[in-house]
């Protein structure tokens, strides 16, 4: 039985909460950031989440599935720790991208490059909504036509 729109949000966020809650070192969901604990802004952490959707896009491009499903897996924590860190966003911003997501998820367990395509053109066109509705426009993302990492292969390693 697949979840839709609200239950897949909720269960999104209740599945990577503590992981955004470590990687934040947020022991305390109701406690406000003091001098003491490092609360990254939220531009930081759209920069990591971009860098995410980059490396996603080219494991997939490179059919190294596990490092998409890992460059996911991340992606997905920092989507999160933005949604748990700024209250702004609105949660229909959140809940947009559980769709794109999980088609991206399932295309990687189908190992099926056409429909990880198709599913990163969706979530990169999530992005730029959520952008849209935060008065962000001017930030547009696309699909990586060129790669920043140019010590990184992402084609899968070679087992022994």
């Amino acid at each position: 039985m697949k979840l839709r729109g609200y239950s897949v949000a909720l269960l999104m966020v209740c599945s990577l909460a503590p992981l955004a809650i470590a990687q934040s070192g947020q022991s305390n969901l109701n406690a406000s950031p003091t001098n003491e604990q490092y609360v990254p802004r939220l531009g930081d952490i759209m920069i990591a989440v971009q860098t995410r959707h980059i490396k996603l896009w080219f494991a997939g491009k490179a059919q190294n599935w596990d490092l998409a499903a890992y460059e996911l897996r991340q992606l997905k924590a920092g989507l999160l720790e933005a949604a748990l860190l700024y209250e702004g966003i609105p949660v229909s911003n959140v809940t947009t991208m559980t769709k794109p997501v999980q088609s991206i998820s399932d295309a990687i367990d189908a190992k099926d490059g056409k429909r990880f395509a198709k599913a990163v053109g969706e979530l990169t066109d999530g992005c730029n909504s959520c952008h849209q509705t935060m008065q962000r426009g001017f930030v547009v993302i696309q699909t990586p036509t060129a790669g920043p990492f140019g010590d990184r292969s992402f084609a899968p390693s070679k087992k022994p």
